[in-house]
């Protein structure tokens, strides 16, 4: 079996974990690299160290990474950091001058700058050809719009939960799991919407953690009978046989 040798690398603080050919280089675990992506040249930090991995585990092609951050990568970024609020300033801009109903979320400058990617939310589908168009014009490269859901905006930007700590999905939790409303039914949790949503405005992440610590509620009910036992007759409502009821009588007459 055909082995390859690759690192593991995060874009973004609790971001999913990508695969990168170190190639010559030996990168350690929290080194900053220069890697190779399909959007150009980007910072990422290592947080796998060199490996080999069968080849049927990796997504082909691997990319390399090119280098070790240097100085003047780190400095580039930097600058990049302060370049992209003024992006989102004129982007801000442009989308009230085009009309469109989508709310600006963050902007991304490659370490190249050979592209500058925006992230939006919107109801529904958007129509900004028109706007890329301008963004493309007033920049001088490439633009891309990306939307993304509300649970993905409150991981990029970030807060804290009403548990008073910072959002899990911005600080340890790399992908989204399904949460359902049955998980708050099954830990007795209450339904009112404001308790168990997150800033998102969806059911909070966390419903999920002690989910599978509680019994299914049927089956905690069928215990439950089995524990307490079948119901008296008479406490079900069975009339009392007739001796027992003559006997009552009498003692309400006195007899």
């Amino acid at each position: 079996m055909s082995q390859t040798r690759v690192v593991g690398v995060r874009f973004r603080r609790a971001g999913k974990i990508y695969y990168f050919d170190p190639g010559d280089i030996d990168p350690g675990v929290g080194d900053t690299v220069v890697v190779e992506t399909i959007r150009g040249l980007e910072v990422a930090e290592v947080v796998v160290a060199g490996r080999t991995v069968p080849e049927e585990e990796i997504s082909q092609p691997l990319r390399p990474v090119v280098r070790k951050a240097t100085p003047e990568d780190l400095a580039r970024l930097e600058e990049n950091r302060e370049k992209e609020k003024e992006a989102l300033a004129v982007c801000e801009r442009k989308i009230a001058e085009h009309g469109l109903e989508m709310s600006l979320v963050d902007a991304e400058y490659t370490l190249d700058r050979a592209k500058l990617i925006f992230y939006f939310t919107a109801e529904g589908r958007v129509d900004f050809r028109q706007l890329v168009r301008d963004l493309s014009s007033t920049f001088k490269t490439r633009i891309e719009l990306r939307q993304i859901g509300v649970r993905d905006e409150a991981k990029m930007m970030g807060g804290l939960g009403p548990c008073g700590r910072q959002l899990c999905c911005c600080t340890f939790l790399t992908e989204f799991q399904p949460v359902s409303i049955r998980m708050a039914k099954r830990q007795d949790l209450s339904l009112n919407p404001n308790k168990i949503s997150g800033l998102c405005g969806r059911l909070m992440c966390c419903l999920r953690y002690e989910n599978d610590y509680y019994p299914d509620p049927k089956a905690k009910k069928e215990k439950a009978q089995q524990e307490d036992g079948p119901e008296p007759e008479d406490a079900a409502g069975r009339e009392p046989p007739a001796d027992e009821a003559e006997g009552a009588g009498r003692s309400r007459r006195g007899g």
